[in-house]
């Protein structure tokens, strides 16, 4: 890897685990991220081609007035399993895309991406390495009826099912936070952040 190139490094977890605050301290340590899910969003609604393929295989009301339809991609799409596999085929090579053009013009030993699926749709074969974040499923649940009261239990259920199990998770990762009570975050995210750092450079 040439030297001005910074590492890409994945950080995942399951729904309500806390990747993002995770995420967010690594910012305040200087280092950049990629939120792929936001961004995805943001490229669904402003990539023209990809507008055109999301059009082309799920119907024009896919956009109202050029804007992304959401309550008819969430009814028609994201509830039928087969649907959901089209348009993150369709989706991902994109974001995939996207994140290697913004790595490269970082200016930081290492650069993170941000993504629920990094193991399921083997984005982890992209990346120099993947910290997975990880919270029993108990805490996870109170965390998004906390964050999300629009969302039932059954929902947050549904969610999780589509994701990998967090065990499996923590075996393939590289690196591990858990974010329990009893488990300060600062020190196990600085101790990753030296490693990565010296790795980086």
């Amino acid at each position: 890897m040439a030297t001005n190139s910074p590492l890409l490094i994945g950080i995942t977890g399951g729904i309500g685990s806390g990747k993002s605050t995770v995420a967010k301290v690594f910012e305040i340590l200087g280092i950049p991220v990629y939120y792929a899910d936001d961004r995805a969003k943001w490229l669904m609604s402003n990539n023209p081609e990809l507008k055109s393929e999301i059009s082309k295989a799920f119907g024009s009301q896919s956009y109202l007035n050029g804007i992304l339809n959401r309550s008819y991609l969430a009814e028609t799409v994201f509830s039928d399993p087969e649907k959901v596999i089209k348009i993150n085929s369709i989706v991902h090579p994109v974001v995939a895309l996207d994140f290697k053009e913004w790595a490269a013009v970082q200016k930081s030993p290492y650069v993170l991406k941000e993504a629920a699926l990094i193991f399921e749709t083997e984005g982890h074969k992209h990346l120099d390495a993947v910290i997975n974040v990880s919270s029993p499923l108990r805490i996870r649940i109170s965390r998004i009826l906390m964050r999300d009261p629009h969302r039932s239990e059954e929902q947050i259920n549904h969610i999780i099912n589509q994701q990998m199990p967090d065990e499996a998770k923590n075996e393939l990762a590289d690196f591990v936070i858990k974010n329990v009570d009893n488990k300060l975050l600062i020190p196990q995210i600085l101790k990753i952040h030296e490693q990565l750092k010296a790795r980086g450079n």
